[in-house]
């Protein structure tokens, strides 16, 4: 076989592992298929799960260019021809799914620079950081709670709670039902097949009635929250309609949390892995914060950014994308791109310069970028300064993955610590991290803040 041919060979066989992109195994260590993919296809033809094509992006460059220019759009009315719009997947034209997209996710200026503004105001570095001792305190809460049983699943027990609850007591919507939204975001998130597609229906329904009640009852009696400031804001003009407040509130309680608890998770299992950065971050506490920007470029907590589509034919990297075809911007391929990072595939806490693409760039940078930073400071700090001795409890190959083409996520994470001769290994390191005991009082003052 002739050089041409080996090369070809590697690429289609590169491209038909790409098309396996959302499912769990895929997740379990995209990055050498990614790494192929760079080298051999960067611009990559797929056809995923659902039966959809679409381009997969994957140098670093090209991933921002994506992310930032304006030739690629979110909203399909800005890109598709007639036909195309005619020809789309069955599931996108459903009215319950262009009612989700009615989010500023998936929409363009003005409409995005409007929906933007309304909540931007309650995501400012200085509001969030006004949140740490409630942040502190419910890290400190949920290891007390696990302390005398040495061991945990890490992402129930702590990972997912802490965001969940976060992000629930500042919108006003009950924390004893966080369990509940996780599990219908979980399967809207996993929606990777047609079956999928259909069992995930059902939950954005049953999320939608969840929705709508919670709105309601502020309607009806406002309270100290973002949901109550949000209502005010659509009553008091043209802000949001009854549809775009709805999808609003599902974005905020789903993007809310879904990416801090695959932060806290993946972030935990790379430094259980490499254990020398483990004992070096637990030497020297104050490296957290460019740790936990190691951690987020190294595990890529959102794998792909959310789709776009090409306004006009785009070139990149060689290859014409033609007008109104889907494109995904693989954020962790680029993350770990030789071009731009040195040794990138070494985990490094002390990395500098970080300029990872985790939180993506452009318009549609992450609104909650410096809340998930706090609270995966505060939940990995915490979680090392009170457990020194943390291990996996079981072999890494067994740990299961989520199946999602976005994000890229366990599905659980046992640990241990301690021994029988050491029963509370938890709480004999407690001294060591400050340890506030808040309210969700400190949560509120959101009914005027999201004025633009």
């Amino acid at each position: 076989m002739g050089l041409f041919s080996q090369l070809t060979g590697r690429a289609r066989d590169s491209r038909k592992e790409a098309d396996q992109i959302g499912s769990a195994k895929f997740k379990a260590n995209p990055f050498p298929c990614y790494s192929r993919l760079r080298a051999e296809a960067p611009v990559c033809h797929v056809t995923l799960l659902s039966m959809e094509t679409a381009w997969l992006v994957t140098r670093y460059d090209d991933v921002a260019m994506v992310l930032k220019d304006e030739r690629f759009v979110k909203d399909t009315a800005n890109a598709l021809t007639p036909g195309q719009a005619a020809n789309q997947a069955w599931f996108r034209h459903l009215k319950l799914y262009k009612l989700l997209q009615r989010n500023m996710l998936n929409q363009d200026p003005p409409d995005h620079t409007r929906l933007r503004a309304l909540v931007g105001k309650a995501f400012t570095p200085r509001l969030i950081e006004q949140i740490r001792p409630r942040v502190e305190a419910m890290t400190h809460e949920l290891l007390d709670g696990v302390q005398d049983r040495r061991r945990m699943d890490l992402i129930h027990d702590y990972a997912l709670p802490l965001p969940a609850t976060i992000i629930a007591e500042m919108l006003g919507v009950p924390v004893k039902d966080r369990h509940k939204f996780h599990r219908w975001s979980n399967a809207i998130l996993s929606t990777t097949s047609n079956w999928r597609m259909a069992k995930g229906i059902l939950n954005v329904v049953a999320f939608m009635r969840y929705v709508r009640k919670i709105i309601k009852k502020r309607r009806a009696d406002p309270q100290d929250d973002l949901l109550s400031a949000l209502v005010e804001a659509e009553e008091a003009g043209d802000r949001l309609s009854e549809d775009e407040l709805v999808a609003m509130v599902m974005l905020l309680l789903l993007a809310g949390h879904e990416t801090t608890v695959n932060l806290i998770g993946n972030g935990t299992l790379a430094l259980l892995q490499h254990p020398d950065q483990l004992e070096r971050l637990q030497s020297n506490p104050q490296l957290i914060k460019p740790a936990v920007e190691e951690l987020l470029r190294f595990t890529s907590p959102v794998d792909v950014a959310t789709e776009r589509y090409a306004r006009e034919d785009v070139t990149a990297a060689g290859v014409t994308i033609p007008r109104g075809e889907m494109v995904f911007a693989v954020i962790g391929s680029a993350n770990r791109d030789d071009r731009q990072f040195a040794d990138p595939d070494q985990l490094d806490i002390t990395r500098e310069p970080n300029r990872h693409l985790s939180f993506g760039l452009g318009n549609h940078f992450c609104l909650g970028a410096s809340l998930a930073r706090l609270e995966g400071q505060i939940a990995i700090g915490t979680l090392l300064g009170r457990v020194p001795d943390l291990r996996l409890s079981v072999a890494p190959h067994l740990l299961r993955w989520r199946s999602s083409l976005l994000l890229r996520g366990l599905e659980s994470l046992p640990v241990a610590w301690g021994t029988t001769s050491q029963p509370n290994k938890v709480a004999a390191n407690r001294g060591s991290f400050k340890h506030v005991r808040g309210s969700s009082q400190a949560i509120g003052t959101y009914r005027s803040s999201p004025a633009s």
